[in-house]
């Protein structure tokens, strides 16, 4: 314990250093309020080590893999599972422990949210706030977010390759290493979920009301479906449908089987007879305390009522028309979540896994909400100061009369 407990004043100060350089990017950078989150996640870390200790753990697998292995490091690299024994190998060599690995990769985790948050203030400077709190700051400090990233595992890291890309997509050209880095990161851990955010990077791009040139809508096209052509062996691999010669049918009958394989676990569900609206509905939103697993499973149901309550924010006519005339970025979001969402729902009848999963977009969707919010905010100012210069003109306009 010794070992973390150094590590965690080394992590500390190296944010110090990383927050420092993006202070001078950023003015909207508030120190205070990451070196809080820090201290927050690792609160998550002692909890997840405590649930790793006494339940199966996907960590400990990870931890076994790598700490049986034998043979060369570069025989790791690869996609999903090993990517993961090739990135904690080299800790492992140098000395860490299973407590130590798992501290570090909660700090990887961490710094997703440090990039979601310089992701959302860059793009909406407007203060929002719901249930008497900052919508901000309601987002950054979700519990099962924090729960899902704080371990040895695919989580920390997808969840850092996830909003990497999005902070750096917003400005490429001067982001570039940070783009390519966190494609890399999404595309050796989930090859598939790789495919949504390109696809969701084309259509946005394409379709944003910004003046973009030409030139870099090709770019980003280019770029993002080539590298789709180019890899899709491996994310059809995900499902075994690299040889497929019908996509759809085959799709589906992997998907029933893995359903099905998912469905026979303690806190599995039965989705196959489910509607499409009611599958997104438990992706998203369950569970919801009746249908709860265990105390982490209420926990999560109270989480998941805050997310249905924010999603009704934009069940209104004026959504459709707001979308329409949105920015890049806002479409990009959607397209990533309702795709990556869409797929998944076939595949996941699990609670657990939905819990643990759907970390993966729901901040995509937590984006365009605060967008909506923020924008209709703005909205309503610049009408009252509009009527404001109004009605102060009338009032020049009845002094130089009386005069």
């Amino acid at each position: 314990m010794l070992g973390v407990f150094f590590l965690i004043l080394i992590f500390f100060g190296l944010n110090q250093i990383f927050f420092s350089a993006y202070q001078k990017r950023h003015s909207f950078f508030d120190k205070q309020k990451m070196n809080l989150l820090y201290l927050y996640h690792l609160v998550f870390y002692g909890i997840y080590s405590w649930y790793a200790y006494n339940n199966p753990s996907d960590s400990k697998r990870y931890w076994n893999d790598v700490s049986n292995f034998e043979g060369s490091w570069l025989e790791l690299f690869g996609t999903d599972t090993t990517f993961i024994n090739f990135v904690a190998y080299p800790f492992y060599k140098i000395g860490f422990t299973y407590d130590m690995i798992m501290v570090t990769f909660a700090w990887l985790g961490y710094l997703g949210f440090v990039y979601a948050y310089m992701f959302f203030r860059e793009k909406i400077p407007v203060k929002i706030t719901v249930f008497k709190m900052d919508l901000l700051s309601l987002i950054l400090f979700f519990p099962n977010m924090h729960f899902w990233t704080a371990s040895l595992g695919k989580g920390s890291l997808i969840f850092l390759g996830l909003m990497m890309f999005t902070y750096a997509i917003i400005n490429p050209k001067s982001r570039l290493r940070l783009l390519v880095l966190g494609s890399v990161i999404i595309f050796y851990i989930r090859p598939h979920v790789f495919m949504f955010v390109a696809i969701g990077a084309i259509l946005g791009y394409m379709s944003g009301k910004e003046k973009i040139p030409l030139w870099q809508k090709l770019m980003v096209f280019v770029v993002m479906f080539g590298a789709l052509i180019l890899l899709q062996d491996q994310i059809l691999g995900v499902m075994n449908l690299q040889d497929s010669e019908n996509l759809i049918a085959d799709f589906q009958e992997a998907s029933d089987t893995r359903s099905e394989n998912l469905s026979h676990s303690g806190s599995g569900v039965d989705m196959s007879s489910y509607p499409l609206p009611f599958k997104l509905f438990t992706f998203w939103f369950r569970p919801l305390f009746i249908d709860a697993p265990g105390v982490l499973g209420i926990i999560t149901s109270f989480e998941n009522l805050i997310y249905l309550l924010l999603f009704m924010k934009i069940l209104k006519r004026d959504f459709i028309r707001f979308i329409r005339k949105s920015p890049s970025i806002i479409k990009m979001s959607l397209v990533i979540f309702f795709t990556a969402s869409f797929a998944m729902t076939f595949v996941m009848s699990n609670l657990g896994i939905i819990m643990r999963q759907k970390t993966m977009v729901m901040y995509f969707i937590f984006f365009v909400i605060y967008y909506y919010m923020a924008q209709k905010k703005y909205d309503k100012i610049m009408r009252l100061n509009k009527l404001k210069r109004l009605r102060e003109l009338e009032l020049r306009k009845e002094n130089i009369v009386m005069l």
